[in-house]
């Protein structure tokens, strides 16, 4: 949720403000723009303007997603002084035992940077061992779980074990983990001797093309999806979209046979974004566009994904479907390849 904007190229205060003001406009949004605010005002140097941005999203009865919200307020306080309160927030996240890998990495991270090194090290083995378990394929919000639990155990001079080496296996940068997490590498970056800090700034540089490709999609490519009551209600009044929707049950085999398509072709970050009626007739009057109209609904999915509405595909294992049937993944569209008969579409929406 930090944004990628550098602070030296960007008045994070202003645009803290501005983020609030558009949280404003779009409740629906306010939680993932509030997060961006906050992220903002952490940068510009106001960090009780950002706890109290995080104090607002958590008194929300509606917050989705509260135990990142509780992580990024602990790393935050304990920036500023109130190490006390941070610790608290700390164990009750570590206590909830989260199904979401963030707010393990903020949290393991906010210890890692305040030199707890062995408790950091609890915390992401923790994370790792509830999430991963029994995971055949580690889902790539995971990843960061087991690197920086491999970054700890170089800085504690721990043996390598099972988990470090899938870490090594997902690891792709040309670069090795063990070279990059090398404890004397980080410690030469708070060096004082010019040829070490030249040194390792050359190397660093080397690095940033293996990142480039990733940072340059900042949302999902994001595949739209209607509720059953949502595309009735659709179909209903513009009934020029029923080519697109024959009926929901192929609606919904489309969806997953698609993102299964573009990721056998190597596209990352995929995700589903849903649809509601009030919304797309919303979007349609702010482009002066008609709701009937096929060609608008790609652009609605992707303004959807820009405003980190998508969720991310495939659910993590043991998760309940995208579809919404309240059964897991695996015993529902996730549980085999869709029939033949069903011909993939065009995602509904790309960025």
């Amino acid at each position: 949720m930090r944004p990628a904007t550098p602070a030296e190229d960007a008045d994070h205060a202003t645009e803290a403000a501005r983020l609030e003001r558009t949280a404003d406009l779009y409740p629906e949004d306010a939680e993932a723009l509030l997060l961006q605010a906050a992220a903002h005002w952490e940068l510009s140097g106001d960090r009780p303007a950002a706890t109290t941005l995080y104090d607002r999203l958590l008194s929300s009865a509606a917050l989705e997603k509260p135990y990142l919200v509780r992580a990024l307020k602990a790393a935050n306080l304990w920036e500023y002084g109130h190490e006390a309160e941070a610790r608290a927030i700390i164990e009750g996240v570590r206590s909830a035992a989260p199904r979401d890998p963030a707010p393990w990495v903020i949290v393991a991270e906010s210890l890692e940077t305040h030199d707890e090194l062995e408790a950091a090290h609890e915390t992401f083995t923790q994370g790792v061992e509830l999430l991963l378990a029994e995971a055949q394929a580690p889902p790539r919000d995971t990843h960061p779980l087991l690197f920086g639990r491999h970054r700890v155990r170089r800085m504690l001079g721990a043996v390598h074990d099972d988990w470090d080496m899938l870490a090594d296996t997902l690891h792709t940068s040309p670069v090795p983990l063990d070279e990059l997490h090398d404890p004397k590498r980080v410690w030469s970056l708070g060096s004082e001797n010019p040829a070490e800090l030249k040194a390792e700034i050359t190397r660093l540089r080397a690095e940033l093309g293996a990142y480039r490709a990733a940072l340059s999609r900042p949302f999902p490519v994001a595949v739209l999806h209607w509720p059953a009551e949502e595309l009735s209600e659709l179909l209903t009044a513009y009934d020029g979209l029923t080519s697109e929707y024959p009926s929901h049950d192929a609606h919904l085999a489309t969806i997953e046979a698609s993102l299964r398509e573009l990721a056998s072709s190597g596209t990352p970050n995929l995700g589903i974004v849903t649809g509601t009626v009030p919304s797309y007739e919303a979007f349609a009057a702010s482009e002066a566009a008609s709701p009937s109209d096929p060609a608008l609904l790609p652009q609605y999915a992707t303004t959807l994904a820009a405003r980190g509405r998508a969720v991310a595909w495939p659910p993590q294992r043991g998760a309940h479907c995208w579809c919404g049937s309240g059964e897991a993944y695996g015993k529902c569209h996730g549980a085999a390849e869709p029939a033949a008969s069903t011909e993939p579409a065009e995602p509904a929406g790309t960025v």
